[in-house]
């Protein structure tokens, strides 16, 4: 064979070979990849099989809060007084939102908000998810902010609180904030039993933040417990019309209502003046904030005169037969000097009450000393917390010196020198009118009667009712006469205190008292803040205000009338006699 033969055999046998080895290698580097890839395949779904869940779950799972509803706040009948409603939370997802979006000029004017404000937000929370744009609104504006489309904003439920009966109820109610934590009232005293406990649940999103479906529920959501008021809507609301008329009538400067059940202790009204909204807050001042009738105090005056008489009937010093000479109309304490409108000469215990003469008080606190009266006013919960747990309760001064002067005796029996709140006062004639039990507080419904206890004998507190109806009958509390009911009660007219001590001008118009005065169903104090029309007596002021709403609310309460039209009431009764 020629060389030429030989070589062109080996070149063909070269190429062959080269051939064979791209092939081989061609194939090993494929078999490889496929190799690695199955192995890689094998490793995620079988041994990193937890690991990619996880990293899925990652980007698609979330962890979302269960709104909690708060509680229900209701009057004793069930009437509501505070209620949590659904509503809709607008929120953006800055990460998603570009700022310079074209529509975010309608969507700032649809939610009532400030364009640059929103773009300028959206810069610097860039890179954020989540930033809130309008919350608690009603959902039919949020449908209309998600309508436009735009990229990065969703909306969420959330509750809001509301309160029908508006300011009727404010100062007792009180408020909770857009997080519906409570912050004045009962909201806040109770806030821990109206909350409730948020729950949680997984939910699956798409990648734009969008919920597609719940996954499953971690813990539920616990409401919040209800509460059932003392307060009865019917008689707040006319105890608030009378209270709101008669401030406006004499431009007062402002006035407390307290009224309570004779014989469980319940607040069936507790209104005050000037009074908020708490449904719109947005013009609300601080000086209407206050619950009045339990945060400020004040000297009670001449509602205490009968109070101090029943200490002194209950020494056996004093009976109904007893007189005082008040002549000549004044008595002297060094420098002081105490008065009475007229020199009414001698005059019984109950004239003493019925023409409140300061002088009769005063000789009598002198006989029995001041810590006998100071006792009584004590044992009938003055100078003491009322136990209602309400925020912000003012206690009062009652005084206890180690020695008393003469003149503090004096001004001890008609209600100087000392404080109280409204509720305080009621709760002292409370004890008057029920026949000598006192029973606990409660603005929260009571199912029956509590436990009380006797701080004065029956037959005084009676003695002490026949004074007041004379009062009321014949007395300086005539124009309390509520209706075609019997009644008694006190007047009183006090200076107000102010930085520089007593305003000489400015007078606090204040009447105690209960009705029907035989079987007394209900007490009611009435307090009006510096009337300015010319009258300022609580006989003028506060006792219309008092026989007005009395008539009403015994008519509320099915009490029969015990008057016919022109008829005058009757004479005192004796326990006997009454049953």
């Amino acid at each position: 064979m020629s060389d030429q033969g030989k070589n062109s055999t080996w070149s063909q046998r070269l190429a062959a070979g080269l051939k064979a080895w791209r092939y081989g290698s061609v194939l090993g580097v494929f078999l490889l990849v496929v190799g690695v890839i199955g192995w890689r395949l094998v490793d995620l779904h079988i041994v990193d099989n937890e690991f990619l869940r996880k990293q899925g779950d990652v980007r698609t799972i979330r962890v979302e809060s269960i709104d909690a509803h708060r509680g229900v706040i209701t009057d004793r009948h069930g009437e509501s007084l505070a209620v949590s409603t659904p509503v809709q939370t607008v929120w953006a997802n800055p990460s998603e939102l570009d700022p310079e979006e074209p529509k975010l000029s309608h969507l700032a004017r649809l939610l009532d908000i400030s364009e640059a404000r929103l773009r300028q937000r959206l810069v610097t929370y860039e890179g954020r998810e989540f930033m809130y744009l309008r919350r608690k609104i009603q959902p039919g504006l949020a449908e209309r902010a998600l309508a436009l489309e735009i990229p990065g904003i969703y909306s969420r439920q959330e509750y809001r609180r509301y309160y029908p009966a508006g300011e009727v109820t404010s100062h007792v109610v009180g408020f909770a904030n857009i997080d519906e934590n409570g912050q004045e009232g009962i909201e806040l005293a109770y806030n821990q039993w109206l909350s409730g406990e948020k729950g949680r649940k997984r939910v699956l999103k798409d990648n734009r933040g969008r919920v597609i479906k719940d996954l499953t529920l971690i813990r539920d959501a616990r409401p919040g417990r209800d509460l059932a008021l003392s307060i009865d809507l019917r008689l707040q609301y006319l105890a608030y019309r009378e209270l709101k008329a008669v401030v406006e009538a004499h431009s007062a400067r402002g006035g407390t209502l307290v009224m309570l059940d004779v014989d469980t202790g319940e607040v069936l009204a507790m209104v005050n003046q000037g009074s908020y909204n708490p449904n719109d807050r947005s013009q609300l001042s601080a000086d209407k904030l206050r619950n009045r009738a339990i945060t400020d105090l004040f000297e009670p005056g001449s509602t205490m005169k009968p109070v101090a008489m029943a200490a002194a009937l209950e020494s056996g010093k004093y009976n109904l037969n007893s007189t005082i000479d008040t002549a000549p109309g004044y008595r002297r304490f060094g420098r002081f000097t105490i008065r009475d409108s007229h020199n009414y000469g001698v005059l019984g215990v109950t004239g003493i009450i019925a023409k409140s003469s300061n002088v009769g008080m005063s000789k009598i606190a002198t006989e029995l000393g001041g810590d006998v009266i100071r006792n009584l006013y004590s044992r009938l919960g003055i100078g003491q917390p009322t136990g209602i747990g309400f925020p912000g309760e003012a206690v009062g001064v009652l005084p206890a010196p180690p020695k008393w002067r003469p003149v503090e005796e004096a001004t001890l029996s008609y209600g100087y020198g000392m404080s109280v709140n409204a509720l305080q006062l009621a709760q002292a004639y409370m004890v008057l009118a029920n026949g000598g039990i006192r029973y606990p507080l409660s603005l929260m419904k009571r199912d029956e009667r509590p436990v009380g206890e006797r701080v004065l004998s029956e037959k005084v507190s009676f003695q002490v009712r026949e004074m007041l109806r004379e009062v009321v009958e014949n007395g300086t509390g005539k124009r309390a006469q509520p209706g075609f009911y019997s009644a008694g009660g006190k007047t009183g007219t006090v200076h107000l205190v102010g930085k520089g001590g007593y305003e000489d001008s400015q007078y606090k118009a204040i009447f105690a008292g209960m009705a029907p005065i035989d079987h007394p169903r209900i007490v009611t104090v009435v307090a009006v803040d510096a009337p300015q029309s010319g009258e300022y007596y609580g006989g003028e002021v506060a006792a219309p205000v008092f026989a007005r709403v009395m008539s009403d609310a015994l008519r509320l309460l099915n009490v029969k009338p015990e008057l016919e039209v022109g008829e005058v009431p009757a004479g005192p009764k004796t326990p006997e006699e009454r049953g």
